[in-house]
C-alpha cells in the first residue's frame, strides 16, 4: 500500500459488548463515515472474522441500503448482527432487506429507545439496541422481545445495574473505567503492600524464589497461576503443582507477562472476570504490536507491553497513579509514558488508549490506518484468548 493509499485507509475502532459476567460476547465495529466502503476496506484488509471469533460482530447501519452483495460476501451471516436505527424500519424497501438477511442468517438490532415490539416485527428484529446516554425503553418494550438487549455508552456500575433490573444483557461503555474498584470490597492494607510488593519484583526481574513468597501469600492470585498453567492454552501434559514448575515451565518472559495481567484477575469472589482484565490485555498486547512495527527490539516491546497492562493500576487499586509508581522501580520511559504520556511509549498509550484515534495521534506516532487496524485485531484476538484462560 502506497503511503498516499494508506493514509486514507479508514480509522476503525472496536468496542466491545459483554455479559453481566464481565464476558465479551460481540464487538461493534465503528466506522467513521456513514457509506460501507470504509467497511469494505477494513475487511478486506484482514480476516476480522478470524482474530475476533468467536465473538459476534455488530454493525450499524447509517445507510442500510449500501449493503449491497460487495458487503455480504466480506461477512459471515452467523456472526453479523446489523444494528439498524429504528427510524427506518417503515421503509418497505428495508424491509425487505432485513427479511432476506434473516433468511441468511443475519441477526438485526433495533436501534433506539422509542422502538417497539411492533415496530420490530416490521424487520424481523429480535432485539432493541439504545444509547444509555439518553432515554430508555420501558420494560414492555423489551420484555416480549427474545434478546439480548444491549445498551452501550454506559458510564458506570449504577447505570449497570439499573440497566440489568429492565431487561438488558448486553453491555457497552467505559463503566469498567469507572471506579472499578469500588465496586468490591475495598483491599486491606497487608494485601495491597503484598501485590504493590509483587509489581516490583517483577519491574525489577527478581528470580523465580524471590517470586514464589508473594505468591504464596496470596491465595486468589496462586490459584489463577495455577489454573492458567494447566488450561488447554499450554497444552503440558502433566499436571503443574506447584509455582517453582509453573516458573520454570513458562520462562521468565511468559511468567512476568502473564503475572502482570493476572494481576486484573483478583478480588472476584462472584465468578465473574474482572471487567479490566480484557482491556489490560488489549492494551498491552497493541503496545507490544505497535513496538513491534515501529522496530522496537525484544526488550522495547517488554516495556511497551508493560506500560499498556500497567495504564490501568490506578483504576484496579483506587490509587493515583503516582502513589503506585513511587513504589515501584520502573524504566523510566514507563513511568513518563503512565504518568505524562511522555516519550515513545507514552505516544503509543495515548494512540491505544483511544477508542478510535484521531488521525493527529497517529501521524504523531508514526503509524498509519492498517498498521493500526491489524495491530487492533491481533490486540482483541490475544486478549479473547487471555480472558478465557484466565
Amino acid at each position: 500500500m502506497s503511503a498516499s493509499e494508506s493514509n486514507l485507509f479508514p480509522l476503525v475502532g472496536l468496542q466491545a459488548v459483554a455479559n453481566a459476567h464481565n464476558e465479551w460476547v460481540a464487538v461493534t465495529l465503528h466506522v467513521p463515515q456513514a457509506s460501507t466502503a470504509p467497511l469494505l476496506a477494513a475487511l478486506a484488509a484482514a480476516d476480522a472474522y478470524a482474530f475476533l471469533a468467536p465473538l459476534d460482530c455488530i454493525i450499524p447501519l447509517a445507510d442500510p441500503h449500501g449493503v449491497d452483495e460487495a458487503v455480504l460476501a466480506q461477512l459471515v451471516p452467523q456472526r453479523t448482527i446489523f444494528r439498524l436505527p429504528a427510524q427506518l424500519a417503515g421503509d418497505k424497501q428495508i424491509q425487505k432487506k432485513c427479511q432476506q438477511w434473516r433468511d441468511a442468517g443475519y441477526r438485526i438490532l433495533l436501534d433506539g429507545a422509542d422502538a417497539s415490539p411492533v415496530v420490530a416485527a416490521q424487520v424481523d428484529a429480535r432485539a432493541l439496541s439504545f444509547d444509555a446516554a439518553g432515554a430508555r425503553p420501558a420494560l414492555h418494550q423489551l420484555l416480549p422481545l427474545p434478546g439480548p438487549h444491549l445498551a452501550y455508552n454506559i458510564v458506570d456500575a449504577a447505570q449497570l445495574a439499573a440497566l440489568q433490573e429492565i431487561g438488558v444483557s448486553w453491555f457497552a461503555g467505559d463503566y469498567a473505567l469507572q471506579h472499578a474498584r469500588q465496586q468490591s470490597e475495598p483491599e486491606d492494607a497487608t494485601s495491597r503492600r503484598r501485590l504493590l510488593a509483587l509489581l516490583g519484583l517483577l519491574a525489577r526481574d527478581a528470580d523465580a524464589h524471590e517470586l514464589e513468597v508473594p505468591l504464596k501469600q496470596d491465595p486468589s492470585l496462586s490459584y489463577h497461576l495455577l489454573k492458567l498453567v494447566n488450561s488447554a492454552a499450554f497444552g503440558f501434559t502433566a499436571p503443574i503443582t506447584s509455582f517453582s514448575q509453573a516458573i520454570s515451565l513458562l520462562g521468565r518472559r511468559q511468567l512476568q507477562r502473564w503475572l502482570q495481567l493476572l494481576l486484573y484477575a483478583r478480588q472476584q469472589d462472584d465468578g465473574k472476570i474482572h471487567a479490566l482484565l480484557p482491556l489490560a490485555a488489549v492494551r498491552a498486547a497493541q503496545m507490544e504490536a505497535l513496538c513491534q512495527l515501529r522496530g522496537g527490539d525484544r526488550d522495547a516491546q517488554d516495556l511497551a507491553f508493560m506500560a499498556g497492562v500497567f495504564s490501568l493500576l490506578d483504576v484496579l487499586l483506587g490509587m493515583p497513579m503516582h502513589e503506585i509508581i513511587a513504589t515501584l522501580n520502573l524504566a523510566p520511559e514507563v513511568n513518563d509514558a503512565l504518568l505524562e504520556r511522555n516519550g515513545e511509549l507514552g505516544t503509543l498509550l495515548a494512540l491505544v488508549e483511544s477508542a478510535t484515534p484521531p488521525p493527529e495521534v497517529l501521524r504523531r506516532a508514526g503509524i498509519d490506518g492498517e498498521t493500526y487496524w491489524r495491530s487492533l485485531l491481533q490486540a482483541y484476538q490475544w486478549a479473547i484468548q487471555v480472558s478465557r484462560n484466565l
